[in-house]
């Protein structure tokens, strides 16, 4: 691969996670100096092993770099980093955040005021193909902010993904939140269809693959059902408190605006009950292994 780091812009990726470590390697192998930093050991030195550089903490590595990316857990850990002094410090004006985590659209909107103040642009760019797609550059990007932003960041977006603009500053944020809202309400209603029809005496395996060629079909049946929950792996990389906190994020940005609907509040209180019974480290395919449980045993959702 011919070495085009001098003119490609450098890059601070924050965040070397399940996802974040896949984009941010991907990042390196396309030319881009990528320097990475995560609280885990084992997250940087992969980053290491993959030609990339890591730094102890956020402000360091936002030295010195054009783009900033950030993949967290949450709002609550953006806003930690954004408002760290030393993190500001670093930013120099006319450099770009793109926080790609799943975040709160509002908060969005108030950081990348704030941001905007000091010289700083904020874009939103929320991902969605789990840990596959960041490994294969097929992600989902959904971008909020200006036309000329997106325009400027669309070779180092192309690099994870496809990239489109959804709207002005946090649009990206608010979509992903209702997409995983949506994900979460199929998966759980194909997890129950699943178990009534296995009860009734239907293979699950020829019952998903009939509905993937009929109307029920969606992204649970078309790849979470066979990859992650038929074969009891239930491995996606992508973990049940986080699906709970988009769809949190979904629902009450919902109630926000005066549109809250009661199917979606129902299907939050669900996965909520799910989680206070699996374990803290479970992932979000595992609602499938509660709903097979039977509601029998389960508390009566109310509200």
């Amino acid at each position: 691969m011919t070495d085009h780091s001098e003119a490609l812009p450098a890059v601070a990726f924050v965040g070397l996670g399940n996802m974040g470590g896949p984009m941010s390697a991907r990042l390196v192998r396309a030319g881009y100096p990528v320097t990475g930093c995560d609280p885990v050991p084992q997250a940087r030195a992969a980053l290491d092993g993959a030609g990339g550089r890591t730094a102890e903490t956020a402000a360091e590595a936002a030295r010195n770099a054009d783009v900033v990316v950030l993949m967290l857990p949450s709002s609550g850990v953006v806003e930690a980093v954004l408002g760290d002094p030393a993190v500001l410090a670093a930013l120099g004006e006319g450099s770009t955040v793109v926080d790609m985590s799943s975040s709160d659209p509002m908060s969005t909107r108030r950081l990348a005021a704030s941001l905007e103040a000091r010289g700083v642009t904020l874009i939103d760019a929320p991902v969605s193909g789990g840990v596959k797609g960041a490994e294969n550059g097929r992600l989902t990007i959904m971008v909020g902010g200006a036309e000329d932003e997106l325009k400027r960041l669309s070779p180092l977006l192309a690099t994870l993904g496809t990239a489109r603009r959804a709207g002005e500053v946090g649009a990206g944020h608010a979509l992903k939140a209702i997409n995983n809202l949506l994900s979460a309400t199929h998966l759980l209603a194909t997890a129950e269809g699943v178990r009534a029809g296995e009860r009734f005496g239907l293979d699950p395996a020829v019952m998903v693959e009939l509905i993937n060629s009929s109307s029920g079909r969606s992204g649970s049946t078309d790849n979470k059902f066979p990859n992650f929950v038929l074969p009891g792996t239930y491995d996606s990389g992508f973990g049940m408190r986080l699906m709970v906190k988009d769809m949190r994020i979904a629902v009450g940005l919902a109630r926000e605006l005066g549109v809250a609907g009661s199917l979606t509040d129902h299907a939050v209180a669900l996965w909520e009950q799910a989680l206070a019974t699996l374990p803290d480290t479970a992932d979000h395919t595992e609602i499938a292994r509660w709903a097979y449980a039977g509601a029998a045993d389960r508390e009566p959702v109310t509200g």
